[in-house]
């Protein structure tokens, strides 16, 4: 399991979106263009401001990586509607002792996103695709030809990556919301 006291060192180290954005200008122009094209509808807004819980949300990432690009924007969206929402970003080479206990498939895969209590006690990893993401990648790769690593993706599927991290979003939340010790700790 995770070592909640490695998290919270990591997560204080973190950054912010726009400043994780800023240790790499350069390559900052395609996260922009997916955060241009991607926006919550008005009842995943509300559903998110909702959001009663402090959540820590640390994103392991590679500004580089071409998931992180299309996943990363929506994520930060997310995080835009609640003020519960603590979003922070590391590179996964800098922080390679998180990330090296972050494996997914046996790699050191990205993004990968922890979730985690006010107290840093870890509540959910997910990455490095949503299932949608995956789905997606299916109908492109294991076909005939190959998708280019940084093509934009088709709006519906950005639509259905988008509805797979509200869920994960909300699920924790929801895990926070009735956890018997933080309702013990907060007297609800």
């Amino acid at each position: 399991m995770l070592d909640p006291k490695l998290l919270e060192t990591v997560f204080q180290r973190a950054h912010d979106y726009r400043a994780y954005l800023d240790t790499d200008p350069a390559r900052a122009g395609g996260w922009n263009a997916v955060s241009e094209r991607v926006a919550l509808t008005e009842r995943d807004r509300v559903m998110v401001a909702g959001f009663t819980r402090e959540m820590k949300v640390l994103v392991v990432s590679g500004i580089w990586c071409g998931d992180c690009v299309q996943q990363g924007p929506l994520l930060a969206r997310i995080a835009e509607a609640s003020p519960c929402i603590d979003l922070r970003w590391v590179d996964r080479d800098v922080e390679a002792e998180l990330s090296s206990r972050l494996k997914v498939c046996g790699g050191g895969r990205v993004p990968v996103v922890v979730f985690a209590a006010e107290d840093f006690e870890p509540c959910a990893i997910a990455g490095d695709r949503t299932l949608a993401r995956y789905r997606g990648l299916a109908r492109r790769q294991l076909g005939g030809a190959c998708e280019l690593a940084w093509a934009e993706i088709p709006a519906d599927e950005t639509a259905a990556v988008l509805a797979d991290w509200l869920g994960e979003f909300e699920r924790v939340q929801w895990m926070l919301r009735l956890s018997p010790r933080l309702r013990q700790k907060h007297g609800d």
